[in-house]
C-alpha cells in the first residue's frame, strides 16, 4: 500500500478516521499528534517556532551569497497606469 495521509479523530477512546479507508490487517502506521487550533493560532506562537527552527540555517553560509545588487533586471510591473520598476 503507497505511503499516504489519512485525517482522523480522537473520540475519547479510540482513533477514528475521518473518511473510510480500506487498510490490510496489521498494517503500519504513524500517528502524528497535532496541536489544537488554540495552540497555534496566536502570531508569537508562529514566531517564535520560526525563530527557534533551523531550517534557514544555510542562508548564513557565505557560500548561499551567490547573487549581488548588480545580477539581474529590475522588476517592472505592467499596472493600467504604465510601467512601473520596485526598488531593489
Amino acid at each position: 500500500m503507497p505511503t499516504g495521509a489519512l485525517q482522523a479523530h480522537f473520540d475519547g477512546s479510540q482513533i477514528v478516521l475521518d473518511e473510510p479507508c480500506e487498510l490490510p490487517l496489521h498494517a503500519p502506521l504513524m500517528i502524528t499528534v497535532l496541536p489544537t487550533p488554540a495552540e497555534t493560532d496566536s502570531e508569537e506562537t508562529w514566531l517564535r517556532s520560526a525563530a527557534g527552527s533551523d531550517a534557514f540555517d544555510f542562508l548564513a553560509d557565505s557560500a548561499e551569497d551567490i547573487y549581488t545588487t548588480e545580477d539581474g533586471e529590475p522588476f517592472r510591473d505592467e499596472t493600467p497606469g504604465g510601467a512601473r520598476s520596485l526598488p531593489i
